[in-house]
């Protein structure tokens, strides 16, 4: 299993969000996100998913692709809702509560003093990731989620800086590009 560090660079500026829950977003999704779309079968289920919360190993099955997609649509909707000061929408809650009633991955811990996950399955993961997203979307850090200012960005990431100023998705990449061409545009 490929790690996040190991993604080529534009895979892991898509992985940096924050938190995992929108990392899913990132993953593609329905109409102008189809175009991004990377998990198309169940072995791409099983990589993305596991590269979103690290794990070395996960089952999964074709009736889990529709899953992933329905509680990554319901995110996608609530993320991009609570960052323009829009309200939840029933249907996304829903598809959320869903995947979040379904018991989550099992930590355990190995010998080497290391954790993994017990057994880890898709359902167990997307559960996960539903309940990291109910975490972020009802917690302190609500109002701090923020869409990329990049042209033609538009990633999802959670503003954790002190005054809650962040702009970019990445400072490296998108703030970077605007910073040149504020500057060229000025010479």
């Amino acid at each position: 299993m490929q790690s996040r560090a190991e993604l080529s660079p534009d895979l892991r500026r898509r992985f940096r969000s924050g938190r995992p829950a929108l990392d899913l977003v990132h993953t593609g999704g329905e109409g102008e996100l189809a175009v991004w779309e990377i998990v198309h079968t169940v072995a791409d289920l099983r990589r993305w998913v596991a590269v979103l919360l690290e794990l070395d190993e996960l089952s999964a099955e074709e009736s889990d692709l529709p899953a992933l997609r329905t509680l990554r649509a319901g995110i996608t909707h609530a993320a991009y809702g609570l960052a323009t000061g829009n309200p939840l929408r029933p249907e996304d809650i829903a598809a959320i509560n869903t995947a979040a009633a379904e018991p989550p991955l099992t930590p355990c811990m190995h010998a080497d003093g290391t954790v993994g996950y017990a057994s880890p399955t898709a359902r167990a993961a997307l559960s996960t990731l539903a309940r990291d997203a109910i975490d972020l979307f009802t917690g302190p850090l609500a109002d701090r989620i923020r869409i990329c200012a990049g042209e033609n960005c538009g990633l999802l990431f959670v503003d954790a800086s002190r005054p809650g100023r962040r702009r970019w998705c990445s400072m490296e990449r998108c703030g970077n590009l605007t910073k040149v061409r504020k500057y060229r545009e000025s010479t």
